[in-house]
């Protein structure tokens, strides 16, 4: 069984998480259940994996449903809508999770492969909110998972650093235009987390001995340090954050001497 002591605060919540079957994405759920959500959790590839982490959810007394989603395809994710609506009537949390993309620089890029990192990052960050919003009849949360490459620029991401920029502009518009709903919205750029996206990187010996280094905060950064500042951004003690990114790297992109 999972180890918390955390208060449960999420109680008769239900939270939709992107991509929230490996890495960051199954910290956030584990957290979010383990403070009393039901987690339905998305997936696109690896049903096997995802169904790994569902029974773990389980096992741990997690009430967690998966559901297999192209967050980058409209057709997709309206019949994830359609599930969701149809199984759970209404939800209090959406975090888009789910990313994708290319590690190119800009004159290497394919159009294709610019499309598909903004279909996903971009397009399907804001139209999954637009949908799934409407099943906040009580109000809710959503937070949107960013990088510090969308104000920093960092080698071979062009796209995913302009998508993730495109990402923190949604969460400030959402924040404002979704206000009247009672639903509130941030984002949350998590810096160098050792998880296996970190092997799509074209350097990733490097990066991963990068994210292995102790930060400015004594120690490398951990999914469950993004999972716990998502946590506390849904509950009731974070009521008055709205349209903010908040960034969790241990100080790293403020050392000079990184």
């Amino acid at each position: 069984m999972y180890k918390s002591n955390k208060q449960k605060n999420l109680l008769k919540k239900t939270a939709v998480i992107t991509g929230g079957t490996r890495g960051i994405g199954k910290a956030i759920s584990k957290e979010l259940g383990v403070r009393g959500a039901n987690v339905v959790l998305n997936y696109l590839r690896n049903h096997k994996e995802a169904k790994k982490t569902q029974e773990e959810l389980i096992d741990n007394d997690i009430n967690c449903s998966i559901y297999k989603c192209n967050i980058g395809d409209i057709e997709s994710v309206d019949k994830f809508y359609n599930k969701i609506q149809t199984q759970y009537k209404k939800i209090d949390i959406l975090i888009n999770n789910a990313a994708s993309g290319v590690m190119k620089e800009s004159e290497d890029l394919d159009v294709k492969h610019w499309d598909w990192t903004m279909d996903i990052n971009a397009r399907g960050t804001w139209y999954i909110s637009k949908k799934l919003s409407k099943l906040m009849s009580n109000g809710g949360n959503i937070i949107n998972i960013s990088s510090p490459g969308s104000s920093m620029v960092l080698p071979n991401y062009f796209p995913i650093g302009v998508s993730k920029a495109a990402v923190e502009a949604i969460t400030r518009y959402l924040s404002i235009e979704l206000s009247d709903k009672n639903i509130s919205v941030n984002s949350v750029s998590a810096g160098y987390v050792l998880t296996d996206a970190l092997d799509h990187f074209p350097d990733s010996d490097i990066v991963k001995k990068v994210a292995k280094k102790a930060t400015p905060a004594g120690r490398p950064i951990d999914p469950n340090d993004v999972a716990n500042v998502v946590a506390m951004l849904c509950g009731s003690d974070a009521e008055m954050i709205r349209g903010q990114n908040i960034l969790v790297d241990g100080g790293s992109t403020i050392n000079f001497n990184g």
